[in-house]
């Protein structure tokens, strides 16, 4: 998987690749002729007394040595650059497979398990990709070239490298099987880790009110201490790792000394043989050495392979008609009924800015319901109505009776599991995703501000838009009484989540920015929960101004703010169990009327 998913990452950089591997093996060349011609400056030169033959090989051995070093630097270079390359793509890739996930598929993962895997485990599978093209293609050509060459200088003595190399591998292997486990366990582990962190910095306020510091550091103390125990196993193997092979090839060099030496006086063997063959000896270490780096590094980079290719392998639950991922080529690609399928509805899609002639939508659900997977009951069921242009739709009802997933249903952040839902007369499962959510303007339930200024916030909605445009939808939003005292204006910088506003300025900011979006079709997913009631009938009597030829959605709590919708839908544990105006259901629905009962009975409105 981790050799796929990197070879997936070199298009278009192989001949970068190949001028790699063509420099290092004239590296490795070069590194093995040093010992030979060491060997016959001694021979030849020195022992012969000859100092010609010593100049005229020692301005050869700095030749190569020159050769070496420039060739080990430039694979180097371009090996650094094709390995953040790889991470830059990779990182390209999970980011854009997460933003198209949908937010059931994003909690099957984590959103701190998505984070890690987007930015950790890219950054483990570069760094060994780092290691593979500066270290791997030069180890074997050492290794097998130190071998053959110090068989050359003497075959008796070569018996030492037929022992210890085999020996070697056999370490790093038992060392290697071992790594794999606790590398999985150790980013499991991390992820949790990461996970407790994020939900208590989140949670400070809730931990601190509910006085559970004690509790909740035991908790990461736990899930520390079990990350720490497993980094400390695999820490000790690698450092384990060196001292043994040292000592093995230590042993094998004293041996060849030892040995060498009584040929050397049995006249079977010269000096300079000698001084190559423990030179070719040191070399076959450090090709071992060297691979041992990169196969230390590759059982971390397979897991989080793993890691990564289970999230770019995962196919969106929200199908978009108008895109097809990478993986769902791939599927395709063996299935032609299903290619035949896939393209007969590519071609059957409205051409873009044919779904809303006249920027007007009717928004239709036909017996719609959703259940989440594994779920025993669904959360909606036989959902019917119509909201038409010029009207506000309102729905009502109890904590938990399916208001906002409802909402969510109709920008496809979820999808029905029966019925359908039409926009414009078109069965939103077969609009591209875009021009869908193009069509319409939405207002969270949970304020979200992005870091930047308050201009690059509104301009998320229309990055085209001018400054007279923002401030005529801050105007429309209520929100000049605090934008006046801001010195800065629109350029006033926002924090992460809008966390220096409070939450009436992050809600009346994000209603500006779907007004700038000038939508036919609004969602307010209860937008209106943070603002005082002089706020709230202002800013209501300034969208109805604004939005009066769109149709608006709006989820509410409060009676008060839907009261003067053309038409409330009233939810009772996912069933829509009434529909109608205020005066209607008042009338009508026992379900409405409790809930107006309970919250208009004390200012006599009723």
């Amino acid at each position: 998987m981790l050799v796929g998913l990197v070879k997936r990452q070199l298009a278009g950089q192989y001949a970068y690749v190949w001028a790699i591997v063509f420099l290092q093996l004239i590296q490795a060349a070069a590194n093995l002729l040093l010992p030979t011609v060491n060997a016959a400056i001694i021979d030849d030169g020195i022992v012969a007394g000859e100092p010609g033959v010593v100049s005229r090989l020692g301005v050869l051995m700095a030749v190569i040595a020159v050769v070496q070093a420039a060739s080990a630097i430039a694979a180097g270079y371009l090996g650094a650059v094709v390995a953040m390359r790889i991470g830059h793509r990779l990182r390209a890739e999970v980011f854009t497979r997460i933003q198209s996930l949908s937010s059931q598929d994003v909690a099957l993962f984590g959103t701190q398990s998505l984070t890690i895997r987007a930015t950790n485990d890219v950054q483990q599978i570069q760094a060994f990709a780092v290691l593979v093209f500066t270290m791997l293609f030069a180890g074997p050509a050492m290794g097998v070239g130190g071998i053959v060459l110090a068989v050359q200088q003497d075959v008796a003595l070569s018996l030492v490298v037929i022992v210890i190399v085999p020996l070697l591998l056999l370490i790093m292997y038992l060392i290697v099987r071992r790594l794999i486990p606790l590398y999985r366990e150790g980013q499991d582990l991390l992820d949790r880790s990461g996970g407790i962190l994020r939900e208590q910095i989140i949670g400070v306020d809730v931990i601190r009110a509910f006085v559970r510091q004690g509790h909740e550091v035991r908790r990461f103390a736990e899930t520390n201490a079990g990350l720490t125990a497993n980094n400390l196993q695999s820490a000790l193997l690698v450092a384990g790792m060196l001292p043994i092979i040292m000592l093995v090839v230590n042993t094998s060099s004293v041996a060849v000394v030892w040995f060498g030496g009584h040929r050397i006086q049995a006249g079977q063997m010269n000096l300079g043989a000698l001084t190559a063959f423990i030179a070719y000896i040191m070399q076959i270490l450090l090709a071992i050495m060297m691979s041992m780096y990169v196969l230390m590094t590759a059982p971390r980079a397979a897991v989080c392979a793993e890691r990564i290719q289970a999230v770019l392998d995962t196919e969106p639950s929200v199908g978009d008609p108008g895109n097809h991922t990478a993986a769902s080529d791939r599927a395709a690609s063996d299935r032609a009924a299903s290619d035949k399928a896939a393209s007969d509805k590519a071609a059957a899609l409205p051409p873009p800015g044919a779904v809303l002639p006249g920027r007007q939508a009717t928004l239709a659900f036909q017996d719609v319901a959703f259940s989440y997977p594994g779920a025993e009951a669904p959360v909606l069921a036989d959902i019917s109505f119509t909201a038409a242009p010029g009207t506000t739709t309102a729905i009502v009802g109890s904590t938990g009776s399916g208001k906002t997933t409802l909402l969510n249903l109709i920008p496809r952040f979820l999808d029905p599991t029966h019925g359908r839902i039409t926009l414009a007369g078109h069965d939103i499962r077969h609009l591209p995703l875009d021009q869908l959510r193009a069509a319409m303007a939405i207002v969270p339930q949970h304020s979200h501000l992005f870091t930047g200024t308050i201009a690059d916030n509104l301009r998320m909605a229309d990055p085209d838009a001018t400054d007279q445009e923002l401030w005529a939808v801050l105007e429309a939003a209520q929100t000049m009484r605090f934008m006046r005292d801001l010195p800065l204006g629109l350029a006033t910088p926002v924090g992460q989540g809008g966390a220096s506003l409070s939450g009436g300025q992050r809600q009346r900011l994000c209603i500006a920015r779907a007004l700038l979006r000038k939508a036919p079709l609004y969602l307010f997913d209860d937008s209106f929960s943070a603002l005082d009631y002089d706020t709230d009938t202002r800013l209501r009597r300034a969208l109805d101004q604004a939005l009066a030829a769109a149709t608006v959605i709006i989820v509410a709590e409060r009676i008060s703010a839907v009261e003067d919708a053309d038409l409330i839908l009233v939810l009772d544990d996912g069933r829509l169990v009434a529909q109608g105006t205020h005066r209607e259901l008042l009338e009508t629905s026992a379900t409405y009327r409790e809930i107006a009962e309970s919250q208009l009975a004390l200012d006599g409105t009723l």
